[in-house]
Formats: C-alpha cells, structure tokens, sequence
C-alpha cells in the first residue's frame, strides 16, 4: 500500500508542465455528482481558457439514447486538494451540442440573474449553512450508532467534544482543511444536534459564486469519505422519528438590509435547496426537521 500511496501523493512537477483537470458537474437528480479528469497542456488561471468537453448524458439521467451527447462548459476553477501542485477542480454546467442548457442545468439562468446589472449593483452576499450526516457504508446507519439500535437522546451531541458523542471529526477537518485549500471561502465547521450530523458554513460569498463553492465544498466531502470508506447523504430526514433533520440554510445580505431565507427562488444558489424542499413538502414535515 505504500507504493501505491507514493502513486497517489507523487509530484508531478518537476517532470511535467502537464497538469490534471478535474471536470465536475450535477448529474440527472439535482443532487448526484459526476466527474471525470482530463490532461491539460499547462497552468489553467481562469475557466475561458479551459476547452469544453463532453461526455454521454443518457448514463447520467440527462440525455436519451439515441441523442446522448452533452457538452460540459467550465465555469469555475478551484486549486485540486487532492492532487495538489498546479492541478485544478473545474465547476462545469451542462448544454447540448447546440449550445442550449439542458433542462437540469439550473445554473445558466441564475448566471443571467447574477450578471444582470441592476443584481451586481446590489453585491448580493450568501452564506450557506450545510448540514449532512455521515453513514456507516455497508448499513447505512448513522458513524457512532450502534448497528440496528440507537444511540441516547439529543442533547449532549451539538458542537460536543469526546469520543462518546463527537463521531467522524477526522473526516470534518479533513474536508475543512481541503475546503480551505482549494480556494473555498469555508467560513466554519460544527457537530450538530444529532449524532453522526455536521454542518459546514460557505460565505459571505457574493452572487453566483456562492453556489459554485457550495457544490465544489459538496463534492470534495464526497471524495474525501469515499477514501474513509463512509457515506455522506444529505438527506434531509435520514433517520425517521424524533432526530433532527439536514437542511442547508441560507442567508441573505442586501445593502444594510439582513434577512434569513427558505424558499424556492429560481437562482442556482437556491437550487441547492430544492430536491429537499420538494421532498419535504410531499411529506409535510418541512416545519418538523428546519428546526
């Protein structure tokens, strides 16, 4: 394993201008992740310099069969955390060959929103709070429940210390450190009410920008437990009963004015919300797990 783990960590550098890309976009349920890497002649220091791609949308949940190809446009670009050196994370949204956004692509309008004049002149900071939980992969139960039964009442878990309530710490400060890294504007990090739950804040960051690292933040967690062998959902009520739910909130300065948000607007910034929202309001217990 040593071997492969000096693979993994080698340094590139010193016999190679080359550098990795990362491409990454949201797949066909508004919530998956999809990516793939490519090799680039040099350093990369903005998305117009980065070459569309493409890749097949009928495996994604985005294109048919017959007409599957979908075109990735580079939007934004974040230092690799996990390759390091020169090589990058690239923020893509998805189009056809036509050059139109496909219907899953939320971003293209919210960035005609953003870049809209009268919005700029407006500098409308977000702050996002997300919460998830990590699970046990092969039982999909909560890390530091027992299997098949349940750890004791809320209560002594929110922002706790000790080996008995604070469970997947490595992992938290492992992906705030990496958030941190790769250009991020992470602003913290805390345990929540239930075990196993955490919650990680983006912001104050402006416009269109604060999604972008929400859901560049949302894939380097992804990596991150997949090398420590544990899920991460997002899932807005994991466990049913009387346990808290994830949410993501989010806040919203405009001038001197502050309000806290969360509902449904048509912005990429708040599409973040939607697969939860949506879900929650089929089941009616939006009020139960916002808490």
């Amino acid at each position: 394993m040593s071997l492969l783990t000096d693979l993994i960590n080698l340094d590139l550098s010193d016999n190679t201008e080359k550098i990795i890309a990362e491409y990454i976009w949201v797949g066909g349920s508004g919530m998956d992740m999809r990516s793939k890497a490519r090799t680039l002649s040099g350093p990369v220091t903005d998305p117009s310099q980065l070459p569309k791609w493409n890749y097949d949308g009928s495996s994604t949940g985005q294109a048919p069969g017959e007409d599957s190809e979908v075109i990735l446009y580079p939007q934004a670009i974040f230092k690799d955390p996990f390759r390091r050196g020169n090589h990058i994370l690239v923020m893509c949204d998805t189009y056809t060959p036509a050059g139109e956004p496909i219907p899953t692509n939320k971003r293209h309008a919210a960035a005609q929103i953003f870049s809209h004049p009268d919005v700029v002149a407006e500098v409308p900071w977000y702050g996002i709070e997300q919460e998830y939980t990590l699970l046990q992969k092969d039982v999909k139960w909560p890390v530091g429940w027992p299997i098949g039964g349940f750890p004791g009442p809320q209560g002594p878990y929110y922002c706790s210390v000790g080996a008995d309530k604070s469970f997947g710490r490595d992992i938290v400060d492992a992906h705030y450190k990496a958030c941190l890294y790769a250009g991020i504007n992470i602003s913290g990090i805390n345990g929540e009410v239930m075990p196993g739950q955490w919650e990680f804040q983006v912001g104050p960051s402006v416009g269109i920008s604060a999604a972008d690292e929400v859901w560049i933040a949302r894939y380097i967690l992804e990596r991150i437990t997949e090398i420590a062998g544990v899920v991460v959902s997002f899932d807005p009520k994991p466990i049913p009963g009387d346990w808290n739910g994830a949410g993501a909130h989010t806040n919203y300065r405009k001038g001197k004015d502050t309000l806290r948000i969360g509902g449904q607007l048509p912005t990429w910034t708040l599409t973040l919300l939607l697969p939860w929202l949506q879900r929650l309001l089929s089941f009616g217990i939006l009020e139960e797990i916002c808490q």
